[in-house]
This record gives C-alpha cells, sequence and structure tokens, in this order.
C-alpha cells in the first residue's frame, strides 16, 4: 500500500474527502518528522513507537575505487511496533 491508496481507504471510512485525508496524513507525517528531528521520540499506544538512534562512524570501501573512506556517524529513525501490531 503507498500513501494515495492509504489516503483513498481512510478516506472511504470516515466519510471525508481525499484532499481533507490527504491534509491529515501530510500534517501527521510532518510532526512525526519534526519531533524526531529534535531527538524526541513519538509513542503511539498499540500501534509503536517512532525514534532516533545514532549509527556510530565507521569505515566503508568505495565500491568504485576500492579506496577506504570514513563514514561518519549520524541520527536515524527507527519504528519499533507495538505488541497489538505485532
Amino acid at each position: 500500500m503507498n500513501k494515495q491508496e492509504m489516503v483513498a481507504q481512510v478516506a472511504g471510512k470516515v466519510g471525508q474527502t481525499k484532499k481533507e485525508v490527504q491534509n491529515v496524513v501530510d500534517a501527521f507525517m510532518e510532526a512525526i518528522g519534526n519531533t524526531l528531528a529534535r531527538g524526541e521520540r513519538v509513542t503511539l499506544v498499540g500501534f509503536g513507537t517512532f525514534q532516533t538512534m545514532e549509527r556510530k562512524a565507521r569505515r566503508g570501501v568505495n565500491p568504485q575505487t576500492g579506496s577506504s573512506i570514513q563514514i561518519p556517524r549520524r541520527q536515524v529513525p527507527k519504528f519499533v511496533p507495538g505488541n497489538a501490531l505485532k
């Protein structure tokens, strides 16, 4: 299921237009993204938790040249499903 299919399915269930549901879905995703960008968690009871985790700096290899490169540490999003979703 992609975003447009989800919007259509939710619109059919709640009796709203696709445009209205699209705006809600966009606002929901933006709110989660902004919260994660601040380093905070988003917990949806029964569904799961969105959080960020840190990937440590590591050595990598450039596949084109075979030379060694340093990959810097970074924050990446992570989703942990809740018990009801499992």
